[in-house]
């Protein structure tokens, strides 16, 4: 029914569980107005030895600590008779009942308004409940079937969206093991539901839409259609779906004002969320729901040996997430143009930004896409308040992953008349299928196998995964009809990102890129701009003049404010290093019929 798991961790339990022995949940919701959850866990049979209970620290699909136990409150525990039993904090996140007769009742209140794909949220519109974020756990009980039961809030009429198992009563659901239920996100609302089928593994699957949102029902109709286009061409990458936990896929969108928003994929299901709306921004919503499905089989499936089995406990690092997230970046775009939503163009665009980035970033000096992807528990959505200076160290693996997957993917179509599909899909058969997690030796071993060229597989992993180099992507991209090229040739850049205009200054909020013209003449962060070329800087309008007036080359004296000093510096005028990527039709260049074949096979029907 569900992935096996390595005994590690919270999931290794300590001491054996009676047989048949659940762990239930009951959920209720008496002060939606002010984002409250009461929760109640009940435990039986419990071994003659403390009960501990936990928060997670982290949540599956997020790589660094978010500490949810500071959202809980009002905790207490009680027997089977209802007396009341001693809690023990030795920690932060862990309440320990030391004394008990074998059945114990724990309850809390949870305070949860944030919607998305690690927090929790509770109010008049809905129950938005990423597992991690809202129940305790038990260590040692991590083998123990789950049991959750909803209470809904007076007159509402909601329905539960989740990738729980369902039971006879439609506010019941259950999880085979504590690992299930975590990665199993929640969604109580009066939402819209679509559904369809899918071929599978010889059978069929179910396809869920559960939309949350404040449109119309043709808004969803439409959406609907839009999502069944991406589906299709995800499952045609590798060649066949997932064999999905009871049969059954949910995407669970929220689309409202007072949500935040983020995608996040689970094994069985997925969260997306947006303030924006479906009227709006379908086709921008639409980008989110390809890169979350694909990672049904990638990241889900086609797993990391270091995230195997997830740790909540921690922050869980990876070296693999330029292959886990950022060739599932790649496809995202990817799969949007072969699925018609997009055209040929706005491909090119897409795959501009994170070209141009790579390319000029400063951050490739410094660490590999493999270390980049350790960065993880220190950028996803991490938290601190000390200044960094990852403007200038840090490249995401979301961004340089999908880089190197175009890099791999053009390659392949050029020299071996292969391509990334084929190669996902013998990662997928090796790895994903039999759900063997992988290391990034395994990856290039694949490779190897795939091309039948070891010295390729060798000098690629070399090169642009352990090391930090980039392909001639002008010649790569040239294959197909497409030319990079400088988006602003004779536009002056000076570096200046960030700026903060007050008071008759400009100051810079971060380290200017590393080479820049700021950078070069000694500014840094928090260093205040006075006057360019004799010209007070009052405002974003007054600097993008004087940039506009000079040419790259042009000199000109800067004055500034450094840690209480007064300074005049000469700054020459840069290039701008922003890169494009354009059809050879819009640059004026003749494109072959060999170019529009390599374009109709990569990226589907012009």
């Amino acid at each position: 029914m569900h992935r096996a798991v390595v005994c590690a961790g919270i999931f290794c339990a300590t001491v054996v569980p009676a047989a048949g022995a659940q762990i239930v949940y009951e959920v209720s919701f008496p002060n939606v107005v002010h984002h409250e959850a009461e929760i109640s866990i009940s435990f039986t049979d419990l071994p003659a030895v403390p009960l501990e209970l936990r928060m997670s620290r982290s949540s599956p699909g997020r790589y660094a600590l978010h500490d949810f136990a500071k959202n809980v409150y009002s905790v207490r525990a009680e027997d089977e008779n209802g007396f009341p039993l001693q809690i023990t904090r030795p920690n932060p996140y862990q309440w320990d009942v030391p004394v008990h007769d074998g059945t114990v009742r724990v309850t809390y209140t949870l305070f949860a308004d944030r919607a998305d794909g690690t927090y929790s949220q509770v109010d008049e519109t809905h129950a938005h409940l990423n597992v991690p974020a809202t129940f305790m756990w038990a260590r040692g009980l991590g083998d123990r079937q789950i049991r959750v039961t909803f209470q809904l809030p007076d007159g509402a009429e909601w329905s539960v969206a989740t990738q729980l198992f369902p039971t006879d009563d439609p506010m019941t659901y259950t999880a085979p093991d504590l690992y299930y239920f975590m990665d199993s996100p929640i969604e109580v609302s009066d939402f819209a539901l679509r559904q369809w089928e899918v071929s599978a593994n010889g059978g069929t699957s179910t396809i869920r839409l559960a939309v949350h949102h404040d449109g119309t029902e043709q808004e969803v109709d439409d959406y609907t259609e839009m999502v069944k286009k991406v589906v299709e061409q995800a499952i045609a990458v590798f060649g066949e779906a997932p064999d999905f936990d009871g049969g059954a896929y949910t995407f669970i969108a929220d689309y409202l004002p007072w949500v935040s928003g983020d995608g996040m994929e689970h094994r069985n299901s997925t969260i997306l969320s947006s303030t924006a709306s479906l009227r709006r921004a379908a086709g921008r919503l639409i980008g989110t729901v390809a890169h979350e499905f694909f990672h049904a089989w990638n990241v889900e499936r086609i797993r990391p040996r270091t995230l195997e089995p997830f740790d909540f406990e921690r922050a869980n690092m990876s070296g693999e997430l330029w292959f886990a997230e950022g060739f599932t970046s790649y496809y995202g775009p990817l799969i949007l143009r072969r699925a018609g939503l997009t055209a040929v163009a706005d491909y090119a665009r897409s795959i501009s930004g994170g070209l141009s980035f790579v390319i000029n970033a400063p951050g490739r000096r410094f660490f590999s896409p493999v270390e980049m992807s350790m960065q993880a528990p220190f950028v996803d959505a991490a938290t601190a308040v000390d200044p960094n200076n990852r403007g200038n160290t840090f490249i995401s693996y979301y961004t340089w992953g999908a880089v190197i997957g175009l890099n791999l993917d053009l390659t392949l179509r050029s020299r071996f008349d292969l391509t990334l599909d084929g190669y996902m899909r013998a990662v997928w058969g090796r790895f994903g299928k039999a759900e063997i997690p992988y290391t990034v030796d395994d990856l290039e071993n694949v490779l190897s196998e795939f091309t039948e060229d070891e010295e390729f597989a060798t000098d690629f992993f070399a090169r642009y995964v352990r090391g930090r180099e980039v392909p001639d992507y002008e010649a790569l991209l040239a294959n197909a009809g497409f030319q990079l090229r400088p988006a602003r040739p004779t536009e002056a850049w000076l570096g200046t990102t960030g700026l903060q205009y007050a008071g008759g200054g400009a100051t810079l909020s971060a380290t200017p890129p590393i080479g820049s013209p700021l950078y070069e003449a000694g500014l840094g962060r928090r260093d205040r701009i006075v006057s360019i070329d004799g010209q007070v800087i009052t405002g974003a309008g007054v600097l993008r003049e004087i940039v506009g007036r000079h040419s790259p080359g042009d000199t000109v004296q800067l004055r500034f404010e450094q840690r209480g000093r007064t300074r005049t510096v000469t700054v020459t005028f840069a290039v701008n290093p922003r890169l494009e990527v354009v059809r050879y039709e819009e640059a004026g260049l003749d494109v072959t019929e060999e170019m529009r074949e390599f374009r109709r096979r990569w990226l589907g029907e012009n």
